[in-house]
């Protein structure tokens, strides 16, 4: 039988799992570290005569027992029609007999699984004195970030902006009252980032909303915003050389990511600046921060070995709280 998880089923299964869903994904870039895992970079399908384009984001691990694909349609076309800009699926096979185990709704898998790796590089490359939380961009991203980052850590405010007054006054508000922190409204990027030691930018930009100008030793950036695009990007040039870069994928970013292509492409960049990924860091094979005076920049498109992890960890809660429904997709 083929466990089938729609949206409801998954914020409902989330919703007291944050610490699960933090280990899951820190341990996947563990075992990518160490071999014991496989993620290819993803095909991108452009398609003809539109700017939408399909992402086949592929996992396998042998500690999960599962191989995954999960479908992304990035179609920014749908924002005219009122629709999401992104919209995936994953389907999950035992990677014993290769059985149908799972397909599950991906927006909430996404989100969670993103916010949860920005939550593990955060606690390994940030300063430990770190108090001030900075977000740009005030979408359900920015709540995922804000959820996983606040709760049980030191931050004494937060510091926010975005394009839309009104969405930025109920972010802060929701911040409050959701979770407890004192939040601000900035008049501006600049204002955000002069603020903040940790800083997390949310937004699918193609132009960058950071400059490297604007940035202070011993901070600590979190690019997560960007889609899988090698256009867009956050960060400008300045801002990526200025920073010890660490990735979720190597494979991934060197496809994917205009935060490190187009600096490569600038030649202000070399190969060799951003091979060092997050489960490098986790395992100890790589240093991350060397220094207080370092700043540090995790950069994230996302990796299908994340969607793995999430994947496992939503089947067995799955299973154990009776959440889903069962098909037979064959005989």
């Amino acid at each position: 039988m083929t466990l089938i998880l729609t949206r409801s089923d998954i914020l409902k299964l989330l919703a007291d799992a944050r610490q699960d869903v933090e280990a899951a994904v820190e341990q996947s870039h563990v075992d990518l570290a160490l071999g014991r895992a496989v993620l290819p970079p993803p095909p991108a399908m452009p398609l003809p005569g539109s700017d939408g384009t399909f992402l086949v984001m592929a996992a396998a691990s042998v500690p999960a027992g599962l191989a995954t694909v999960k479908l992304l349609a990035d179609l920014p076309a749908n924002g005219e029609r009122g629709l999401p800009v992104q919209r995936s699926a994953v389907l999950a096979v035992s990677a014993e007999t290769g059985a149908c185990q799972a397909l599950l709704d991906g927006a909430e898998v996404t989100r969670a699984r993103t916010a949860a790796a920005t939550a593990v590089a955060t606690r390994a490359l940030a300063r430990k004195d770190a108090r001030t939380l900075g977000l740009i961009g005030t979408g359900p991203l920015a709540r995922a970030h804000a959820r996983a980052l606040l709760p049980g850590r030191a931050y004494e405010r937060v510091v926010l902006w975005g394009r839309t007054p009104a969405r930025s006054q109920e972010l802060a508000a929701w911040i409050g009252t959701e979770l407890g922190a004192h939040a601000t409204v900035m008049t501006g990027p600049r204002a955000v980032v002069e603020a903040a030691d940790v800083l997390c930018t949310l937004t699918p930009s193609r132009e960058p909303l950071v400059r490297g100008a604007w940035l202070a030793p011993g901070q600590h950036i979190n690019a997560v915003g960007a889609p899988p695009r090698p256009d867009h990007r956050e960060i400008d040039t300045d801002g990526v050389v200025r920073s010890r870069v660490v990735v979720d994928a190597y494979a991934t970013a060197r496809t994917k990511s205009g935060e490190v292509l187009i600096p490569l492409a600038e030649g202000a960049l070399s190969e060799g600046d951003f091979r060092c990924e997050l489960g490098d860091v986790l395992a100890g094979l790589e240093p991350g921060r060397t220094s207080d005076r370092d700043i540090t920049l995790f950069n994230s498109v996302g990796v299908g070995l994340q969607d793995l992890a999430l994947a496992r960890l939503l089947i067995d809660l799955a299973h154990t709280q009776g959440v889903g429904t069962h098909v037979e997709l064959s005989s």
